[in-house]
């Protein structure tokens, strides 16, 4: 009797318990698919192109060439998508620019590799805008000029580097979420154009306060309870780094990411990826001094302060209250020929329909910025009356009409690059789209829109689908084609002004087209897209040099020390360690998702990385020593971290060389004596 009561009494709380944990279990189950309401999927590539003798891209300098990495170059995917419904894939890259030739090659390979899921539609590849990557990406003459022609190599490290991005990201997608959190930052940026932003209606200004955009825009990605990635948006151009600097670096946005994703792997996500896009950057500065410097004297110092102010703030907002998006995922995608395109009247006080013009640079562009001025003084921002070599330019090179000359006005035409034969210099069919996330949307435009410019698209959007309650600029997508500013600042025609290649009614164009896709997204419509841009991938040509050989000194050989002696027997935290290596060339391999440095640390009886080459604390600087011969030195500095625990530690450098006879590569390795920090 007692056996079958007690018996009864566990079978009840027995019954009761598995009751009670079914029904949480059901309901974290109902909570978790409330919660994760979209797919979404991460992932991360190496795009970090040639570390010598190549040209880089952002301040047309033909002396900067490349002479080594400060720090690496990424590419970062995110895709949001509906179960069994629309995605939308963003892609941030540490680049100068993304140009149209990277977009098309990686647009067809994805849509051939995944029939129906990803097109050039739903995909936004954007740059940082570092002005410290090489270039060569391009398929159109003037960005190439500077850089030595089409580098192959580089625009296949880009492109593959994307596209393995974009698959490690698919193949993890699952259910998770997003939250959207924004604040302000104001003390990483400042307006290099002031007088032309100040030509802005009044009111306008008044209505948003501050000549910068200090607005960061922050995405978290979660999956349960566990983060996995991060997008912050906040305009500024990464040019911490002067054009003096030949160092392959991220500069100050991807100094934020690499602090980002490191204080995110030491608390055990080691697989997190931090982004810091761009947003409406046109006329927005990191040099706070406004001369190329600031706030410090020292570039890396720059590079460093500004790149920890954006981290700092992103990391305050990403660790805050966000707002779940949930909603549609959707987008709309159209190509329109801004060298041609009737804005309608609505646009404009006057009622009057306006007309863009033939793509053309003038004299200010010529002058360059605050960031980066060429030598001479024969061109000036603002400068409207020509001098005799502007006017022989600009009548020799590319051969404006008079019509073309009025349409651009009050812009002195200097170089009209689209009237360029046999092709123009510059693309004039651009890409514009938008993708939706519930209630965000970003916003891809293929130049450098200044910060009034940015604010103008975004009401635009906003105004015909008031249930997107935020948006952003992704600056620098897809393609480029220089610069956009508003009617009012084009007409003072500083370096912004004389960069917007399609006349004084560019931004209203871009205004138009962005009305066109909104309004197609809110009615479920299709854009009526314009002409396909043209594919000039059979037109290259490369001018640069190639590596013939690689050989060292006689009596030396590849990894030796050039001289044993540079290295100490110990060192202490805030020192710097400097190695000398007999090396080979840096384009005969790449080194992707890989390094050249590796600083190790005796533990035991074995050797562990504690950094390489894409870590803040080392430089590798590689140097021609004999051109005719052959030889090459690694230059490789490490500057010892505080806190860096006492051992004993080497340097090792990873090099491969290019034999003289057979052309074949072959890899070798260096290794410094042991020495001691104290």
């Amino acid at each position: 009797m007692i056996r079958n009561k007690i018996a009864t009494l566990l079978t009840a709380r027995l019954s009761g318990f598995l009751l009670l944990t079914f029904s949480l279990m059901f309901f974290a189950t109902g909570s978790r698919a409330t919660t994760d309401n979209y797919l979404i999927g991460i992932g991360k590539w190496d795009v970090t192109g040639t570390a010598a003798e190549i040209g880089m891209m952002g301040y047309a300098d033909t002396a900067q060439k490349s002479s080594g990495i400060h720090n690496r170059q990424f590419a970062r995917t995110f895709i949001i998508g509906q179960p069994n419904g629309k995605r939308v894939v963003f892609v941030n890259v540490d680049a100068g620019m993304v140009f149209q030739a990277v977009n098309q090659k990686v647009s067809e390979a994805l849509e051939s590799r995944y029939p129906g899921l990803y097109s050039a539609e739903n995909i936004v590849l954007s740059a940082t805008h570092t002005h410290a990557a090489v270039g060569g990406q391009s398929h159109y003459t003037l960005y190439n000029f500077t850089i030595g022609g089409f580098i192959e190599q580089n625009y296949d490290a880009m492109v593959e580097g994307i596209l393995k991005a974009v698959e490690l990201a698919h193949e993890n997608l699952a259910p998770g979420r997003v939250l959207y959190a924004s604040g302000q930052l104001d003390n990483a940026s400042m307006n290099r154009s002031l007088i032309a932003y100040n030509n802005n209606p009044l009111q306008e200004r008044e209505h948003y306060g501050s000549s910068i955009d200090p607005d960061m825009r922050v995405l978290r990605f979660m999956r349960g309870d566990q983060p996995v990635g991060m997008i912050s948006w906040f305009a500024v151009h990464p040019v911490s780094m002067t054009m003096e600097n030949t160092l392959l670096s991220s500069d100050n946005k991807g100094y934020a990411q690499y602090l980002f994703e490191r204080k995110m792997a030491a608390s055990g996500h080691d697989h997190f990826v931090a982004a810091f896009a761009q947003s409406n950057n046109g006329d927005m500065t990191s040099n706070l001094w406004l001369n190329g410097k600031g706030p410090t004297e020292d570039e890396f110092e720059n590079t460093r302060i500004i790149g920890e102010r954006q981290f700092d703030k992103a990391w305050d907002i990403f660790n805050g209250t966000g707002e779940q998006l949930s909603g549609p995922i959707d987008f709309r995608h159209a190509f329109r020929d801004y060298s041609n395109q009737s804005v309608d009247g609505r646009y404009f006080a006057d009622g009057q329909s306006r007309n863009t013009c033939v793509a053309a640079l003038g004299y200010s562009f010529a002058a360059g910025t605050e960031d980066g001025r060429p030598a001479g003084d024969t061109w000036h921002e603002g400068q409207l009356q020509p001098t005799v070599i502007s006017s022989i330019l600009s009548t020799v090179l590319f051969f404006p009409s008079e019509a073309d000359r009025e349409c651009h006005k009050p812009k002195p035409v200097l170089l009209a690059t689209g009237k360029a034969f046999p092709v123009p210099w510059t693309p004039e069919v651009l890409p514009a789209s938008i993708l939706r996330i519930g209630q965000f949307a970003i916003l891809a435009v293929p130049g450098e829109f200044t910060v009034m410019s940015g604010r103008r698209i975004r009401q635009e959007v906003t105004d015909v689908m008031p249930d997107i309650h935020y948006s952003t600029i992704a600056g620098l997508s897809n393609a480029y084609a220089g610069y956009v500013t508003t009617p009012e600042e084009y007409a003072k025609q500083h370096y912004e002004g004389g960069s917007t290649h399609f006349g004084p009614w560019t931004l209203p164009a871009y205004r138009q087209t962005f009305n066109d896709m909104a309004t197609a997204m809110k009615s479920g419509a299709n854009v009526v897209s314009g002409p396909e841009p043209r594919d000039l991938s059979g037109f290259q040509a490369n001018f640069t040099t190639g590596v013939v050989h690689d050989q060292t000194p006689i009596g030396k050989s590849f990894g030796e020390l050039v001289d044993a002696s540079e290295v100490y027997a110990s060192y202490k935290a805030g020192e710097k360690v400097k190695v000398r290596f007999w090396t080979g060339h840096p384009r005969n391999n790449l080194k992707t998702m890989d390094t050249f440095v590796e600083v190790q640390r005796k533990v035991g009886s074995n050797w562990q990385v504690v950094a390489t080459d894409n870590d803040w604390e080392t430089q590798y600087i590689w140097k021609r020593i004999d051109g005719f011969w052959g030889t090459s030195q690694a230059r490789i500095k490490w500057f010892i971290p505080e806190g860096t625990p006492a051992g004993t530690y080497r340097i090792v450098h990873k090099g491969d060389k290019k034999t003289i006879f057979t052309g074949k590569i072959k890899p070798f390795t260096g290794v410094s004596p042991e020495f001691k920090v104290n």
